[in-house]
């Protein structure tokens, strides 16, 4: 069995709450299920849960190297130079991330609201990005972005591999 589920932000990648985040306890019943891949509960997005030991290996595991796609608002303008060094690798503190893909996007006009809102400052403009990466570092799209002088202010993450969100309202899931 895999599901798909649409993480809302402030829920942890794990049946049990944690201080203020809640659980997927809240919003998946389904015994026998486990996390393949996990996503920061500041983060929304497409959270996969399967109860196959294997498949959860190949989704998880960074020696596949599955694609993971996200959406990326950050506090700046998106320009021709944070794309370049995204797109060659950017140094970490861990050291330098894979290349990644990225381009820049319009806003998005079909997501649903974050709740709570993210913080926008008057004088500073918001801008989007798709970002696609290999590796599954701690917190890495937040880190790369914030590493070209683009600080991310809202995370979403659209597709692991072949799956996506397509369709899939936040807060809930679907068994593929």
């Amino acid at each position: 069995m895999l599901i798909r589920f649409n993480k809302p932000y402030g829920v942890l990648s794990q049946f049990t709450p944690e201080g203020r985040w809640t659980g997927l306890i809240d919003h998946i019943d389904l015994p026998g299920v486990y996390v393949a891949g996990r996503l920061d509960a500041d983060s929304e997005g497409l959270l996969l849960l399967t109860d196959d030991g294997q498949l959860q290996a190949r989704i998880a595991d960074p020696r596949f190297k599955m694609e993971k796609t996200y959406l990326v608002q950050v506090e700046g303008v998106v320009d021709d130079k944070a794309l370049t060094a995204l797109c060659r690798g950017v140094m970490l503190n861990d050291g330098l991330t894979l290349p990644a893909r990225a381009r820049a996007l319009q806003p998005p006009t079909a997501l649903w609201p974050r709740n709570p809102p993210i913080r926008e400052r008057k004088n500073i403009p918001t801008s989007w990005l798709e970002l696609v990466i290999r590796e599954g570092r701690n917190r890495q799209v937040r880190r790369m972005t914030a590493a070209v002088g683009l600080p991310t202010l809202r995370l979403i993450r659209t597709a692991v591999g072949p799956y996506n969100l397509d369709g899939l309202p936040t807060g809930t899931w679907k068994q593929i």
